[in-house]
């Protein structure tokens, strides 16, 4: 088949379901490694696409939309899942045939979708995902009679076991390319304005979703005593409140506790790399990019990827689980006093991972106005990327001793964390209080039922994360340390100097002008010139210290690593202060970009990058007079 024809016989499939019904497991079920991930036109919602081949060499793309409870959308999610469905998502094909993924432990809110979307009149499937779960769990329901009801073809699928898709892949094999296309309704050019569900037929699905469950056998068993047991601990407003701090303060301290030996493993590889490096370059401007810029700044930030992954690892543990939605529900009434919906829970948690990541999900939020509140205070979550300027900073000032059966350098980490959420909570009380004016309206969400995270699932999400710090690392960051470095390096110190040669450079002279400003709040000149690069990225502040504290080291201090270093050089009262800055500091400009393009305004972003600097400097300024008030 030559490739035009072989393009003509491609069956391009989109995956729509609810939230958390398990289509994104199943995308990853077909399409294994063979996917990519970008963003729509003009937007910042994430759009993966995959390729899969069946048994007979028949080729699919898969499009994997955004969760989407109705084609009437309420967030920016659902209204580019609608977009793409009826035709009118600029830059993107139409597909051929619609796989609705139904959760089959939740039939009657999977099946309100299912409805909107069979009236497009596409081809279409439904897979009826989680089939095994709500079997093992007491649901009944006769599958050929669901079919018969809906006059679609329904399969049951399993979207975690390995041949959990085969039944669905077989389905698909009905559908070929050129057929679908010509038995799709909508066009582009249709007329489709219109075909999103109003109101009377919303209201009509609303009354047929039980008729067909009922022509269909459906039958919910009763709540298991566990899971009954379970909630009644975990969303009780005393004890709820008690077991997610227990949850939250275990995870900080098995973030220091946890990644101690990887982190010690890494740091003595780099050391060694370097090393023989240094032992096998001639000294010249060769060796010294290698060692004092790029090996010096890339190693200060990838002994930190442990504690990076540890902490995704519990996010990702506690959203599969289904405990983050009921966290939710938990902190509702509390983030509704200071004028924060229940909503913005999951956003801001995200945030703790990354801010651009939280920013982009709040997007789920229907309100206009606590979507701005919520993107505003999601820098002040405490995103990973501080996390080696944390790890840096309290291995240097904060000694590693057992507080009862706590480890001191955890319990401040989780201060910090607690910090910057207050600070959020305090921001989101003012914005309510002086800025705008909200009604609180209660939360209401549809509870997950209680599982075992998926491993799959789970070293996929880990891997992911993995292969962005390192593409960070390969790419801003190290471009970042070769620039730093040629700052460092050049001028040459004239003759007869008698100071390290970076003091003469031009990072020098920059870092000489910006110690004015930061003078007051106890940085010195090395900070300063970190600080720089540390706005494009923040980790990038960290190795920037490394190549500034190499390039000003003399003889056998040349070696040293960058923890001893600031720890011998720096005042107690300089390193709380920097710790305090970045509780506060503004996120990295990628982070103020994507607050433009979620806002489409400058606004925001100013205003934002003003609150947190203005923060950030006065927050560093008390906690460095402190310091040296109480300083010996």
């Amino acid at each position: 088949m030559d490739s035009a024809n072989r393009r003509l016989a491609d069956v391009r499939i989109a995956l729509v379901g609810v939230p958390n019904c398990g289509k994104t497991a199943l995308f990853n079920r077909l399409t294994g490694s063979r996917q990519k991930v970008a963003n729509y036109p003009g937007v910042t919602v994430e759009r993966k696409e995959g390729q899969f081949r069946d048994r007979a060499g028949r080729h699919y793309s898969v499009l994997d939309l955004p969760g989407a409870y109705s084609l009437s959308p309420t967030t920016l999610d659902e209204a580019i899942t609608r977009d793409v469905v009826l035709g009118r998502a600029h830059g993107e094909v139409p597909p051929d045939v619609i796989v609705c993924v139904a959760d089959a432990t939740h039939m009657p809110l999977s099946l309100r979708l299912v409805l909107e979307i069979k009236r497009l009149g596409y081809p279409m499937v439904v897979a009826l995902n989680r089939s095994d779960l709500a079997k093992k769990r007491g649901f009944r329901l006769d599958v050929a009679r669901l079919s018969a009801a809906l006059g679609v073809p329904v399969i049951e699928t399993v979207a975690i076991a390995p041949a959990g898709a085969q039944a669905l892949i077989a389905g698909l094999a009905a559908f070929e390319g050129r057929e679908a296309r010509e038995a799709r309704a909508p066009t582009p050019g249709d007329a489709i304005c219109n075909l999103a569900p109003d109101r009377a037929e919303t209201e009509r699905n609303q009354h047929l979703v039980p008729q067909i469950l009922e022509q269909a056998g459906y039958c919910e068993p009763l709540r298991t005593r566990a899971a009954a047991r379970a909630d009644a601990i975990l969303m009780h407003p005393a004890a709820g409140m008690l077991a997610l701090g227990i949850v939250l303060f275990f995870v900080f301290q098995a973030v220091f506790s946890w990644a101690a030996w990887p982190m010690d493993m890494i740091e003595a590889g780099v050391g060694a790399f370097g090393t023989w490096v240094a032992g096998v370059l001639p000294e010249g401007a060769l060796r010294s990019l290698l060692v004092d810029g790029i090996i010096a700044g890339l190693g200060a930030v990838i002994v930190f990827l442990p504690q990076i992954l540890i902490l995704f690892f519990f996010i990702l543990v506690l959203e599969d689980s289904g405990y983050l939605p009921r966290a939710a529900y938990l902190l509702d009434r509390l983030m509704g006093g200071v004028g924060l919906s229940g909503r913005a829970f999951i956003p801001l948690l995200s945030s703790f991972a990354c801010a651009i990541p939280g920013i982009m999900a709040a997007r789920t939020i229907p309100s206009v106005r606590d979507r701005i509140a919520t993107i505003m205070i999601a820098p002040l979550m405490t995103c990973s990327a501080r996390l080696p300027v944390y790890a840096l900073l309290i291995a240097a000032f904060i000694p590693s001793r057992a507080v009862g059966p706590f480890n001191l350098q955890g319990l401040v980490l989780f201060a910090l964390y607690a910090a910057g959420v207050l600070a959020a909570l305090a921001v989101a009380w003012v914005m309510k209080r002086f800025l705008t004016k909200r009604t609180y309206h209660p939360l209401l969400l549809e509870l997950p039922d209680y599982q075992w995270p998926d491993l799959r699932s789970l070293a996929v999400g880990l891997w992911e994360r993995v292969r962005i710090f390192l593409r960070r690392v390969g790419g801003i960051i190290l471009s970042l340390m070769i620039v730093l470095w040629f700052l460092s390096s050049y001028p040459a110190p004239p003759p007869g100097a008698t100071g390290p040669a970076i003091e003469y450079s031009f990072a020098g002279m920059l870092g000489r002008a910006l110690h004015v400003v930061f003078a007051p709040i106890g940085f010195n000149w090395q900070i300063a010139v970190a600080l720089v690069p540390g706005l494009a990225a923040r980790e990038v502040a960290v190795s920037a210290l490394g190549t500034v504290y190499a390039m000003s080291a003399t003889d056998s201090a040349l070696e040293s690593a960058l923890l001893p270093v600031i720890s011998s050089t720096w005042s107690v009262a300089t390193g709380l202060s920097l710790l305090a800055w970045y509780v506060f500091a503004p996120q990295c400009l990628s982070t103020l970009a994507v607050v433009k393009r979620e806002t489409q305004s400058w606004r925001y972003p100013l205003i934002m990058a003003g609150y947190l600097f203005a923060l950030a400097y006065l927050a560093s300024f008390i906690t460095w007079r402190v310091a040296l008030a109480w300083s010996p």
